[in-house]
């Protein structure tokens, strides 16, 4: 009996998205208008939350934190995570004010299965990427909906964040089948 080996193949591209906080709200949307023109347009901007699921960042950055996610226009290869992430840090270089941060930039992608965050922190769900750059595996979709993992984020666990992530991927796959209509 001869059993086939498995052939490389090529993921689909993937949505693009960020999460952008800070304690000035206009630092935000500045990020996001540069973040733009490194990624291209942005097709969605959530609406501004408080960021309070954590403290983690106070010491550093201040309190209280604004938070924003925007989505993409153009879908991406995933292997451009890495790059994305040593940009969006150069951009969060950019504002700090005596050595610390005055905006967090998590970029990340949704594909069909998962919703996936670059980090430069090892953990034991992370997978290594290149260049210091981690793979976290933050949510995966299951029966009709994203679904956490026991190292989800607490804040990405939230109902109304999964309602989100699933309105994204929603767009995502739309934007998937316009693509292969026109192909």
């Amino acid at each position: 009996m001869k059993f086939p080996m498995s052939q490389p193949q090529l993921p689909d591209n993937v949505l693009l998205i960020a999460s952008l906080f800070s304690p000035e709200k206009g630092i935000v949307d500045q990020t996001i208008a540069q973040l733009e023109g490194a990624f291209g347009p942005v097709a969605w901007i959530s609406p501004e939350m408080f960021f309070d699921r954590t403290r983690y960042y106070e010491r550093e950055m201040g309190w209280p934190l604004y938070r924003r996610f925007a989505a993409f226009q153009e879908l991406m290869p995933p292997e451009d995570l890495v790059e994305i992430k040593l940009k969006t840090n150069a951009i969060e270089a950019g504002y700090l004010v005596e050595g610390k941060r005055q905006v967090n930039v998590d970029p990340g992608y949704i594909s069909a299965e998962r919703l996936i965050l670059a980090t430069g922190k090892n953990y034991i769900h992370r997978v290594y990427l290149g260049r210091g750059i981690y793979a976290d595996l933050t949510l995966i979709f299951r029966r009709g909906s994203f679904r956490p993992l026991e190292w989800t984020y607490r804040d990405y666990a939230e109902p109304d964040m999964i309602y989100m992530f699933n309105e994204l991927r929603r767009m995502y796959m739309e934007k998937r089948r316009e693509m292969k209509r026109i192909d």
